[in-house]
């Protein structure tokens, strides 16, 4: 099988119903950015395996594949995936290596290790993810439990940077205004 269609050459592309949408929609950004983000976090685990980040690019693959079927087909195809569970076990995850981390002392610069500045760098796209499903929550609230499972997501991976400051044992910068 080829890789390329010649489909999309005249910047549509086609959603899992056959319709197809152009590929500056909101809709196709939203998508298209939880893809760079999986991308990201796989650079991330490259770098240090992570059981839990796998787990999130599984759901980051379903959340593609939610985003690329209308919503009435919902039903249909994802009628087992609980998006609010998954957001309540990345909860878990982040009090978990929230009680082993300092208090912020101030806000903390995207540094330290290749890592934790790979961190932080899927916690930025994961929130331009984020932005762009708010725009169609704010169009059908059927979206809603995407933006609220990304906007936890932000936080872990806010969270697991801060983590890795420690297990590194790499001190966290604190911004200062000049």
């Amino acid at each position: 099988m080829k890789i390329y269609t010649k489909t999309g050459d005249a910047g549509t592309t086609s959603l899992v119903d056959g319709s197809r949408i152009y590929k500056d929609d909101i809709l196709l950004n939203a998508y298209g950015t939880i893809d760079e983000l999986n991308a990201f976090i796989g650079a991330a685990i490259a770098q240090k395996p992570e059981s839990f980040l796998t787990k999130v690019q599984n759901m980051l693959f379903v959340t593609g594949s939610i985003l690329a079927t209308p919503p009435d087909k919902w039903s249909t195809y994802f009628k087992d995936v609980n998006m609010d569970a998954f957001t309540t076990e990345m909860e878990q995850e982040i009090d978990r290596m929230q009680s082993e981390l300092p208090r912020m002392q101030g806000f903390i610069l995207p540094q330290g290790s290749p890592l934790i500045a790979s961190l932080h760098i899927c916690r930025t796209v994961c929130r331009r993810a984020e932005r762009n499903i708010v725009s169609l929550a704010r169009q059908d609230e059927r979206y809603f439990p995407v933006q609220k499972m990304l906007n936890r997501l932000s936080d872990y991976l806010f969270i697991l940077a801060r983590f890795n400051h420690k297990m590194e044992g790499i001190k966290e910068t604190i911004w200062k205004s000049e």
